[in-house]
């Protein structure tokens, strides 16, 4: 038994609104938040990615790794974020769906997170 894919996510999507100065920015009080199982996270692979910032307070960004299974095409986008054990992560750049090169289809899907502390 494979415990690969046993992981469940939520994920979180905020409408785009117009502030009083027609700024347009996410309502992350107003988001949607949709359950997600059968994924599979885990912290990026050695060397893990973190960085720390000290200039004006302590900050540590730690990457980690979304993959879904063969066949399964996740709706997630790049303005995303995830929640994952406690934790908010962001979408950190494109989300990668991979080809299948017999369906034409998508094959699986790959997305790094971050998590900022």
């Amino acid at each position: 038994m494979s415990l690969m894919f046993e992981q469940t996510i939520v994920r979180v999507r905020a409408p785009l609104v117009e502030d009083r100065y027609r700024n347009r920015k996410r309502d992350w009080d107003a988001a949607s938040r949709t359950p997600v199982d059968g994924v599979n996270m885990q912290p990026a692979g050695v060397p893990v990615r973190s960085q720390e910032d000290t200039q004006d307070r302590q900050t540590t960004v730690t990457a980690w790794n979304l993959q879904t299974p063969e066949g399964v095409d996740l709706d997630l986008l790049e303005t995303d974020r995830i929640e994952y054990d406690g934790m908010i992560l962001e979408v950190d750049g494109k989300v990668g769906r991979w080809p299948d090169p017999f369906t034409g289809g998508v094959h699986h899907v790959e997305a790094r997170l971050k998590e900022v502390d």
